[in-house]
Formats: structure tokens, sequence, C-alpha cells
């Protein structure tokens, strides 16, 4: 076999094992993020199924147990299917005990 197709082939090899590599450390970042992520959203899940409640939380106190960012919450929220206030009071409900209100 010649030099050239032995760098041909050694760079199709090297080429496909980063690739490899790099695929590998996606995944398991993201394993990481998801289970951030579900575990944020189990703290969520146990603020707006507080008995008692009103259903409504502040995102201050959200945002605050989980220590993420307004918009991270928001993302999370609504994940889990709740919903911000109409009334620009920042807080938010679930969405099956708060449904939005119809309008024509």
């Amino acid at each position: 076999m010649s030099a050239f197709w032995w760098g041909v082939f050694g760079t199709t090899i090297g080429s496909g094992v980063t690739l490899l590599g790099q695929w590998i450390k996606h995944c398991w970042e993201t394993s990481k993020a998801e289970e951030f992520d579900n575990r944020r959203k189990a703290m969520l899940r146990s603020l707006l199924d507080k008995p008692g409640s009103t259903g409504w939380r502040k995102m201050a106190t959200l945002s605050g147990v989980i220590g993420a960012s307004r918009e991270e919450t928001a993302r999370l929220l609504i994940e889990i299917e709740a919903r911000g206030s109409e009334t620009g009071n920042d807080s938010w409900a679930y969405l099956k005990d708060k449904p939005l209100p119809d309008h024509d």
C-alpha cells in the first residue's frame, strides 16, 4: 500500500475517533444537565403542590429555591405545565389548577 493510502486511512480513523469522543462527551454532559433539570422540576412541583395555598407562587420564590435565573425557572415551569398570572404580579401556578380564561 502506498504512503498516500496509509495517510488517507490514518486521517479517516483519526477523524472517526475524534467524532466518537465528542459524541460521547456531549451525551455525558447532556445527561448531567437533564438530571439537574429533573431535580429542579421536582422542587418546583413540590412548591406548586403545597397544600392549603392559593396555587399561585411568586417567581422570586420559585427561582430562589431552585437557584436559577428567572428565564431558566420560567422554562422549567412551562415544561411542567405551569403558567404565569395574567395580573402582572409575576406569579405562577399549574395550568390544570388555574386554566387560562376564555377570551373572545
